[in-house]
């Protein structure tokens, strides 16, 4: 089984310097792992790496496909298992390094569903979920899987209509699929960091940096994208930073609200990142700073 690294952690914590830094050490190659950076044009709002990060050390699926087109958790893992094997075959480490959980996850272990989101029925549930309410959805979820609405808490929403919506997606439970990918054996031996730090810097450092994208040119990049025929409502166009700014070219809030929004969107998206990683097995949690002890972990794995 392929060793590699894998670095993962909420926005605006440092992940791509500290990818560089572990890369530089161990003749590595970095594959991202986030779902915008994947995006042609779109620099600024995704914070990709800069022209002199990208000559420190090659980065691979970053800045690489057209707005336009789709791409999701399976087309990632599929990609990336191409450039693992490419990078294996030149004596490099492959490096993962991103804060998109479900492409760390579908690359990792797999996918569990076949099929891909049917947003149509997301979106009547969440309907169903606003006129009914959570108890409502819940029971329905009791009624086509006991044993997923045992483990999922009523008021978790997200977790019951994404249990719904696989169930009239799939026809199938979703603690049977589940149960099923359990059984999956891993593709790779992946050595995972986590990155932390405390939440509140974590905060201060995302406003800043939400303050340096603006400064940067966000407003006139967003402009520039639509000049060239991307629509605001492309689903790339709808991602934090794009949407936020496209608020305010339709008028629909003034500048200063429109970074206020995505300031405090940013913060949350950050959160629900820790969330996700935290349910994550066999993170080992660092802080920034420590690419040291980083170093010396990679080292044992490696030997």
């Amino acid at each position: 089984m392929k060793k590699i690294i894998t670095i993962c952690g909420p926005t605006g914590i440092g992940k791509t310097n500290f990818a560089i830094a572990i890369a530089r050490h161990f003749n590595g190659e970095i594959i991202g792992a986030d779902s915008m950076q994947i995006y042609k044009y779109m620099d600024i709002g995704t914070a990709k790496p800069t022209a002199d990060e990208l000559k420190m050390v090659p980065h691979h699926l970053v800045d690489f496909l057209d707005p336009k087109e789709e791409f999701d958790a399976g087309l990632y893992a599929t990609r990336t298992d191409q450039v693992i094997a490419s990078l294996y075959n030149r004596g490099k480490l492959p490096i993962i390094a991103g804060g998109t959980g479900f492409y760390i996850r579908a690359l990792l272990h797999g996918l569990f569903r076949a099929q891909p989101v049917c947003e149509k029925t997301l979106s009547d549930l969440s309907r169903l979920l606003e006129e009914k309410g959570s108890l409502f959805v819940h029971d329905q979820l009791k009624q086509i899987d006991p044993v997923a609405a045992q483990k999922i808490h009523p008021n978790d929403s997200f977790r019951v209509i994404r249990a719904l919506e696989i169930f009239k997606t799939t026809g199938q439970p979703i603690s049977t699929q589940q149960q099923a990918h359990d059984f999956k054996e891993s593709k790779y031996q992946s050595l995972t960091l986590g990155l932390y730090m405390d939440r509140e810097q974590l905060y201060e450092r995302i406003n800043l940096r939400v303050d340096i994208m603006i400064r940067q040119g966000l407003l006139n990049e967003v402009i520039g994208l639509m000049d060239k025929g991307y629509s605001l409502d492309l689903k790339s166009m709808q991602s934090i930073g794009y949407r936020h700014m496209g608020m305010f070219l339709k008028q629909e809030v003034d500048f200063e609200e429109a970074v206020r929004l995505l300031k405090r969107d940013t913060r949350r998206y950050a959160k629900r990142q820790f969330t996700w990683f935290n349910r994550e097995k066999n993170i080992i949690w660092l802080e920034v700073s420590q690419t040291d002890r980083a170093i010396q972990l990679i080292k044992e794995f490696l030997t």
